[in-house]
Order: C-alpha cells, then structure tokens, then sequence
C-alpha cells in the first residue's frame, strides 16, 4: 500500500513538473491583476491574509488562523465532481443541515485540497471545505461527516486564473505555479512543508464564485507551507 501511496504522488509530481516544462509560466486564463483582490470578496466575508511577496504571476500570502468547515476525504479522479460533492454537503451545512439548525452567510473561497491516494487507479483524495465566517468561528455548528480545520498562521505561494476550474487545466496552473518559484526560497519552503505532516496536499484549489456566475470568474491555486522565520512584509 505504501508503495502504491509514493508512485501515485511521484506520478503526480513528475506530471506537475513535464507540464510546467512545456508551459513555462503562461497561461492564457491567467489574471494579469496579481495582487488583486477577488470581487467576491467586496461582497461577501473571506479570509483575511497579508501579502508578504509579489512575483511573476505569483504572490506570497500570510494566512492568520482561518478556520474552516471540512468534508472527510473524498476519493474521486476528479476534482470537479469532488468538489461539486462537498460543496452540495458544505451548502446544506450552512443552510442549517446542522446540530443547530443554524443558518450561516456564504463565505468564500471553497477550496479542495489534492493529496496522494492508494486508490487502485491513483485516484486523488479531496478535501472540500467552506471558510467560517468569524462570527461562527469560536463554536461552529457540529454536523455529521464534517470537521472544523483551525489553521495556525500558514503561507501560501498563489497563482490566480479566470474561467471555469476544468480537470483537463487544473493541474497545468499548478504546474505553471510550480515553475514560477522554482529556483526560490518559497520553492524550498514548499518542498520542505510537504515532507512534514503540517500541510500534505500537493496543491489546493480555491473557487471565489458560484457555480452560476460566468462573469469576474477567480479561482486560485495554493501551496500551502510554513516557514520558521517569517519574512518582512514586501
């Protein structure tokens, strides 16, 4: 099983790595805008975070504790349909399908985070979550096969791309993001977070709009990683 577990992330990894070699850094659904905040977030609560770094085509946030509503682990090939999963459960959540039978407002993003799988095909395990907003955060509402996620300060290297997230793209953003900071600090942070318990996804995916919304459409792809000696704000 366990050698299963390490050829289906190699397999990844080395896919993630071929792409980002033959697309180098571009993208044509990238934003140009890096920096931006989404337009969503002008109209509903997301997480707080200051960015500590501008590259090209990326940026360095610092996450300060959010806190998330989770699924359990979902096994699928796809992260559409796994996402489109969780959300359908995370949606019922803040609908009041909870202990409370409380209502909660839509927060964004809604974000998947991919890990490695010893699924018999390396199918992807996903992680869908919704963020809480603050005033839910000291006692989110329980509800079956769902966890709360209290994140301690986390950094995330984040590329930005428009559209609609597709299965047959999204692992060229994560590649294209991957490009981006190789060579760089943040690329050794990265690869030195994934060999530690703290953040083993190979990458997530954040969706800032609704299923129905085909305008200002921003999604974003996150390495999520810690760093012992946290940078000046640039």
């Amino acid at each position: 099983m366990a050698a299963t577990i390490i050829t289906c992330k190699l397999s990844l990894l080395l896919s993630l790595l071929s792409v980002s070699l033959l697309l180098g850094v571009s993208s044509s659904d990238t934003l140009q805008n890096v920096g931006a905040i989404p337009p969503t977030c002008k109209r509903i609560e997301c997480p707080s975070y200051d960015v500590i770094h501008f590259g090209n085509g990326y940026e360095i946030r610092r996450y300060n504790s959010p806190v998330w509503i989770s699924n359990s682990p979902i096994l699928d090939i796809s992260l559409v349909e796994a996402t489109r999963t969780g959300f359908r459960r995370l949606f019922d959540y803040i609908q009041g399908k909870n202990n409370y039978k409380q209502k909660i407002e839509m927060t964004a993003p809604v974000i998947s985070e991919v890990l490695p799988s010893d699924g018999p095909f390396c199918e992807s395990s996903f992680v869908v979550s919704f963020y809480v907003p603050k005033e839910n955060q000291a006692n989110p509402p329980p509800a079956k096969g769902l966890h709360v996620q209290r994140w301690k300060t986390v950094f995330a290297a984040v590329r930005q791309f428009g559209g609609f997230v597709k299965d047959s793209s999204v692992g060229e953003e994560a590649a294209a993001l991957k490009a981006s900071i190789a060579g760089t600090k943040w690329a050794d942070a990265v690869e030195k977070s994934q060999k530690r318990a703290g953040h083993a996804s190979v990458y997530t995916v954040a969706q800032y709009n609704a299923p129905f919304e085909y305008d200002n459409r921003v999604n974003e792809i996150w390495f999520l990683f810690d760093i012992e000696n946290e940078p000046q704000t640039v």
